[in-house]
């Protein structure tokens, strides 16, 4: 079954269906290119255009988010984040086992993307609150540069500035 596909990167966003079989969160953790097809190229402040393929190194993907199912965890406790990474703006729920204390947690993420759900995406300079970009999305960790949240995150989002809490319930409204 074809995964559509939203690929927020520095330069803009590439909508397109995945070509590889797997999970988009298996393509993201496992090869080193993102490949889609059936492009529609939306560069930041400029006109969409079609593409017939696009490759694009995971590296380069701050945001993914598809329509496949993700596998959320079960259980899980959510937690508001706002997250400031290139361009972008993403506000949504991350998971984590009830209980969680980031302070004593002996597990730590693996992988470069971290699991959002009722995510919204929406250009970092704007004053509109973010669209709705989907039920769930990928993040990458590694370039995230700000984190509003009411748990200290600094292992998930190594390098990030941590922002105190109620920052992110005012975002998330």
């Amino acid at each position: 079954m074809p995964i559509r596909v939203d690929a927020y990167m520095a330069g803009g966003i590439a909508r397109g269906i995945l070509v590889r079989a797997g999970s988009l969160r298996e393509v993201l953790e496992q090869d080193r290119v993102l490949t889609l097809e059936r492009v529609q190229w939306q560069p930041l402040g400029g006109r969409s255009g079609p593409s017939s393929g696009v490759s694009i190194p995971i590296d380069d993907v701050l945001v993914a988010v598809g329509d496949d199912d993700p596998g959320t965890p079960i259980h899980a406790s959510w937690h508001r984040i706002r997250l400031e990474l290139g361009a972008y703006l993403v506000e949504g729920e991350m998971p984590t086992f009830p209980g969680f204390d980031p302070g004593r947690a002996l597990t730590r993420p693996s992988g470069d993307f971290v699991l959002l759900r009722d995510v919204r995406v929406g250009p970092r300079a704007s004053v509109v609150s973010a669209a709705l970009a989907g039920p769930h999305a990928l993040v990458n960790r590694y370039a995230v540069e700000s984190v509003a949240c009411d748990l200290m995150l600094g292992f998930f989002f190594p390098g990030a500035e941590m922002i105190h809490a109620d920052v992110a319930e005012a975002g998330a409204s």
